[in-house]
């Protein structure tokens, strides 16, 4: 970073995200870095509607014990990808058991635990193929969930899509009883062109567009950022 300032480049180092909440305030400020305030407010309105709803829909829902594994890691308390756990309707197994921030999580504590769900990304997109996690609930059930690592790694509006994701797949009657659909319509009126939230890459997801620069911009800083 200094070496960029050195040469005379503008540099805007982001604090670390830790919350759904950070992420608005990362989406704010960027837009005020690039001259696209009225972008960044439309952006941070849409995610705050979208997760209103999401809210709505698990409030009084039975949660179910939920794991995030990538690489042998997970996120526990501290950190936003929790948030986005808890947002959606679900227990944060690492939390369960005292993980902070990002750490590895043995064999041993996964199988003990035996979550309902276990999340993945499309980098690492499968179970360990070991003696043990075979017998998980998770995957006797076939409740593994593939996300695209964009929506649960980096602290941007596409968090969004994996809260929703999530949301529809823990608790599909209640979410869908919380009038998600009209929201969606509403929201692609302020919002375009937006895909369909609801599809994982796999399945053609093309990705979060806006039509301002400002959540472009937000992906490229954030991967930036200076993490304290």
């Amino acid at each position: 970073m200094k070496k960029l300032r050195d040469a005379g480049v503008t540099v805007y180092a982001y604090r670390s995200s830790t919350s759904i909440e950070d992420v608005y305030r990362d989406t704010t400020v960027t837009g005020t870095l690039v001259g696209e305030c009225d972008g960044a407010e439309k952006t941070v309105s849409w995610m705050k509607d979208r997760i209103g709803t999401v809210r709505q829909a698990v409030e009084g829902e039975q949660r179910p014990d939920v794991l995030y594994l990538f690489y042998g890691y997970t996120s526990g308390e501290g950190t936003f990808i929790n948030e986005i756990i808890r947002t959606a309707g679900g227990n944060n197994v690492a939390t369960k058991v005292g993980v902070s921030g990002y750490k590895q999580i043995s064999k041993e504590v996964v199988v003990k635990q035996d979550p309902d769900w276990i999340i993945l990304n499309e980098q690492d997109p499968a179970v360990p193929e070991e003696a043990g996690y075979r017998n998980l609930t998770a995957v006797r059930e076939n409740q593994t969930i593939v996300v695209p690592i964009e929506y649960m790694n980096q602290p941007a509006p596409r968090v969004v899509y994996a809260i929703t994701n999530l949301t529809k797949r823990f608790h599909p009657d209640a979410y869908a009883a919380a009038n998600a659909t009209t929201a969606e319509t509403t929201t692609k009126t302020t919002i375009s062109p937006v895909e369909n939230e609801e599809t994982t890459k796999s399945e053609g997801q093309a990705g979060f567009s806006v039509t301002s620069a400002v959540v472009g911009m937000v992906g490229a800083l954030l991967c930036i950022r200076r993490w304290r």
